[in-house]
């Protein structure tokens, strides 16, 4: 078939093998080389060229798209190479777009050519087009969702299976859901160059991703788990962009949150990821699907080839829709100027006056408290003591716990924010 539209493919793991498989029903797509890093590994996809070096399809006049689904951010010299080449980049990655984004982006606008990115973001749910298409005409006031199907996977087995963090991640690294080194999904990394890239469409102003707030999952216990399940929460690791009221400031963070068991979101489970957005006209809408795996991602990849596909040799400027204009930074609010709803859970010896020293602590600063529960036997001589205060200031509440920490007799063991 003539005028076959010529891929380069830059990795070919999991998904760079989704996206060779997908490909193939396309008659009118071409596979012209991949890139791989390690020749001799054996595939279950072939590709009649593959080489090491990824700067020969940066270079190849033959290729319209590179595709790049090798992750890390090693790869941007290369992209900017194909870039200035007039190659099309549809991409996977989210770090790299989180981190060196901002200066792709333009190079690309010089060169008018796009990247894609479909993919970076929730794996298989379409949410960058809807944004930037369907949903346009909304001027929205928050994104939030569940981003990192890692971390879902152990917070829902830590919850269906009463097991501790440490085996459920076990679990998860058994099952291929967690990498041998789990740092970027468990400490929230993942989750928050998703939410930047989210945020940066979202209100049409870049982010330093530096300035995100990050707080994974580590420190959350079964008991955690099951306390919040007594009243009436599930705890999810939530990434949220949200406009600072009376300001034009942006808060943006991920870390564990209790959602209140009526809300939709808090019924995502396993590796499944959401993404819910607020604004006006649409008011809520949440996007729901599998966040990764090898045809859930290759699906967004190849929608993008074909997004592209469609536009190439019909106007000047390829979707245009899909260009980063805007180039002011957001003003990011610090998370101690937030404001919160808080779980704490709290150790201490059973003794008469306890409860008295939280509540002194809690109005000196301030803090109204919705709940105080104490859970402990009566033979026992510590006490579990569980607070669920109002909204308030995180810098209030951490000079709360500050102050009654120095109480020999109490501990604050684990502070968790309330969605």
């Amino acid at each position: 078939m003539e005028n076959k539209l010529k891929i380069g493919i830059i990795g070919l793991g999991t998904v760079g093998s989704g996206v060779v498989k997908v490909l193939s029903k396309f008659n009118d797509i071409e596979i012209v080389s991949a890139a791989v890093k390690n020749l001799d590994k054996k595939r279950d996809v072939n590709v009649k060229n593959i080489t090491t070096d990824a700067f020969e399809i940066a270079k190849n006049p033959e290729i319209d798209i590179v595709v790049e689904v090798a992750g890390s951010t090693h790869v941007k010299d290369v992209l900017i190479e194909a870039i200035k080449n007039k190659k099309h980049i549809v991409t996977a990655n989210k770090e790299l777009l989180a981190k060196h984004g901002a200066e792709l982006f333009d190079i690309a606008r010089e060169n008018n050519v796009v990247i894609m990115y479909e993919a970076a973001v929730a794996g298989g749910i379409p949410i960058i087009l809807p944004i930037k298409t369907s949903l346009k005409a909304n001027d929205f006031n928050s994104v939030a969702g569940i981003l990192n199907g890692t971390t879902n996977y152990i917070l829902t087995k830590m919850e269906e299976e009463n097991l501790s963090y440490e085996e459920c991640l076990l679990k998860a690294q058994k099952l291929g859901y967690a990498e041998t080194d789990p740092t970027g999904d468990v400490e929230g990394y993942d989750a928050m160059y998703k939410i930047a890239i989210l945020a940066n469409i979202v209100f049409n102003k870049r982010i330093d991703y530096t300035k995100i707030y990050r707080e994974g999952i580590t420190k959350i216990s079964a008991g955690d788990i099951k306390i919040a399940d007594e009243l009436g929460y599930k705890i999810k690791l939530i990434a949220q962009a949200k406009k600072v009221e009376n300001s034009d400031m942006l808060d943006i963070r991920v870390h564990p949150m209790l959602v209140d068991k009526n809300k939709s979101i808090s019924e995502i489970k396993n590796a499944t990821n959401a993404v819910l957005l607020s604004g006006f006209p649409v008011d809520k809408v949440m996007f729901v699907g599998p966040g990764a795996g090898e045809f859930p991602t290759a699906s967004s990849v190849v929608g993008d080839i074909l997004s592209i596909k469609s536009e190439l040799n019909t106007n000047n400027q390829v979707l245009p829709m899909t260009m980063c204009n805007h180039s002011i930074y957001a003003d990011l609010i610090n998370i101690s100027e937030t404001k919160n709803c808080y779980y704490l859970r709290i150790s201490a010896n059973n003794e008469p006056g306890v409860i008295g020293k939280i509540g002194l602590a809690c109005g000196e600063f301030k803090i109204n408290l919705s709940c105080i529960i104490q859970k402990g036997v009566l033979d026992n001589p510590n006490a579990t003591i569980i607070v669920i205060t109002e909204s308030c200031y995180e810098k209030d509440i951490n000079s709360m716990i500050e102050k009654i920490s120095k109480d020999n007799n109490i501990r604050v063991e684990n502070k968790i924010r309330v969605m």
